[in-house]
C-alpha cells in the first residue's frame, strides 16, 4: 500500500490516525503494511495506544456529527502535528478525526489514504464519502460499496 521507502533515503514517515473503537481496531489490523515506516499513530483515547503497543502515538481531540463544534479544535490540533511530523502519507480508517486529518494533509499537499470501516458493509459510511474529496486513495472493504461509490477494492483487512 505505501511504498516503505524513498529511493535511497529514509523510511517513510507515516501518520496513522482513527477515533477509538472499532477503527481503531482496523488501523491496528494495518500494522503490517506499514510496519518498515516511520509511523506516528494518532487516537481519540489516551489508553488505546498503550493497550495496543502503538508507540509513539498522540492524542486528538474526539469530535463527530453531534459535536461539530469540536472539529475545529481538533484540525489545530491535527494541524500541529502534521507540521511537527512532516509525514510523507496520512492514512486513516475513520472516523471525522481521521477525516479531518486527511482534509489537512490535503492542504498541505502530503498524500492521503481513507480506508472506510468493514463494518460498513451496504454503503460508504458517511466520513467515507466525505473523503472523496481529500483522499488520493479511497478504499472500501466490499467491493461492491467500492464499486457503487467510486472507490477503490484491495481486500478487507478483518
Amino acid at each position: 500500500m505505501i511504498s516503505t521507502r524513498s529511493n535511497t533515503g529514509p523510511p517513510k514517515r507515516v501518520l496513522a490516525v482513527a477515533s477509538a473503537g472499532g477503527h481503531w481496531q482496523q488501523l491496528m489490523a494495518l500494522r503490517s503494511a506499514v510496519a518498515n515506516c516511520d509511523v506516528l499513530f494518532a487516537t481519540t483515547l489516551k489508553e488505546l495506544p498503550e493497550e495496543f503497543d502503538a508507540k509513539p502515538f498522540i492524542i486528538i481531540p474526539d469530535c463527530n456529527r453531534n459535536a461539530l463544534w469540536l472539529g475545529p479544535w481538533a484540525a489545530i490540533v491535527i494541524l500541529f502535528h502534521i507540521l511537527r511530523f512532516r509525514p510523507d502519507a496520512v492514512i486513516s480508517t475513520g472516523a471525522l478525526p481521521g477525516l479531518l486529518a486527511l482534509g489537512v494533509a490535503r492542504v498541505l499537499r502530503v498524500r492521503t489514504v481513507w480506508i472506510d470501516s468493514i463494518a460498513n458493509a451496504e454503503e460508504m459510511s458517511m466520513s467515507g464519502k466525505l473523503a472523496r474529496r481529500v483522499a488520493d486513495l479511497r478504499l472500501s472493504q466490499w467491493k461492491h460499496v467500492a464499486d457503487a461509490e467510486g472507490a477503490d477494492y484491495m481486500g478487507a483487512i478483518i
